[in-house]
């Protein structure tokens, strides 16, 4: 254990957990329909693609959390490194490493009718033809937009949504921060990350239960529900929330500033590692070489962010 109380041995298993477990969160949903999904996830999905959608809100999710915790914005205290050069160099290759998955093509079925998408909840119709897809997709307000204004709404969604996935620690380190002052509302709080799980979990649980009223609103009280999406859906919710603990640890034991490029940079390879070897999304050799050239700039980039902090 270090000075500070903090083990980066840990730090480093833990963004490595954290790295397998977001990158194989959504695995047990990739044969089910889940209608209309979440805020922005599905919507980027539709609109530039998995990959695309990955590459940019990736992209900004690892720039908004490095450079909030190293450049202190948002009211946070900078956070200084040993090794800057070797730190910035890391979150550099991170991102680069990120746009060359936009250069790797998958093998995507069209294929969508072979899962039950009968909605828990919808109007009952008779003698419906049983060889027909449902229509859900096509009354979706995304297939009613032209190609240019799909790239314009899924391009900014993605951006948004990295903005805000890379300030998601903000409250936490604002809050550890202030705490050193006498002065302030929070002096006094714990300086552990995992103390704040519970209110983050509290705060994402209460946001999708008032988003969730919302649409059953916009729905009239007919929202697309799918049964076989339950379970799978609770079980990436797990894989995902043991990941997000993680998380902490690492930003606890390493500093955000170190955990985030290596975070935010590995999950994207994981997922490219599943379309692979177990639904045959991504062949060819130009394909398989691409993903071997990110796996080395990832690797150099984690590295060079890791001993950035030694």
């Amino acid at each position: 254990m270090n000075n500070n109380g903090t083990d980066p041995a840990i730090g480093y298993i833990c963004s490595s957990i954290a790295i397998l477990l977001f990158g194989s969160n959504f695995v047990p949903l990739k044969k089910c329909d889940t209608g209309d999904g979440n805020i922005a996830v599905v919507p980027i999905i539709k609109t530039i693609g998995l990959g695309l959608g990955i590459l940019i809100w990736g992209s900004f999710n690892a720039l908004t959390g490095w450079a909030s915790s190293r450049f202190g914005w948002f009211g946070m205290d900078a956070e200084e490194v040993p090794k800057p050069l070797l730190n910035y160099t890391g979150a550099g290759l991170s991102v680069v490493s990120a746009f060359i998955f936009l250069f790797i093509k998958s093998e995507i079925p069209n294929n969508t009718c072979s899962v039950d998408t009968t909605p828990l909840i919808t109007e009952r119709v008779i003698n419906t033809a049983q060889e027909s897809c449902p229509s859900d997709s096509s009354d979706s307000w995304v297939e009613q937009l032209s190609t240019v204004h799909r790239r314009l709404v899924g391009c900014s969604l993605a951006v948004i949504s990295g903005v805000l996935y890379g300030s998601t620690f903000v409250p936490i380190i604002y809050i550890k921060d202030h705490s050193k002052r006498n002065d302030s509302m929070f002096a006094g709080a714990s300086q552990y990350d995992l103390d704040y799980v519970f209110a983050h979990f509290s705060g994402i649980f209460l946001t999708s239960t008032v988003y969730f009223l919302a649409y059953c609103v916009v729905m009239k009280n007919s929202p697309k529900l799918y049964p076989e999406a339950v379970l799978p859906g609770f079980l990436s919710g797990v894989l995902w929330a043991i990941a997000t603990c993680c998380w902490f640890v690492a930003n606890h034991s390493l500093s955000a500033v170190v955990s985030f490029p290596i975070i935010t940079a590995g999950p994207g390879f994981i997922a490219a590692m599943w379309g692979v070897f177990m639904f045959k999304e991504i062949q060819g050799l130009k394909n398989y070489l691409l993903m071997m050239l990110a796996f080395c700039i990832i690797v150099t980039g984690a590295l060079c962010t890791a001993f950035s902090k030694l």
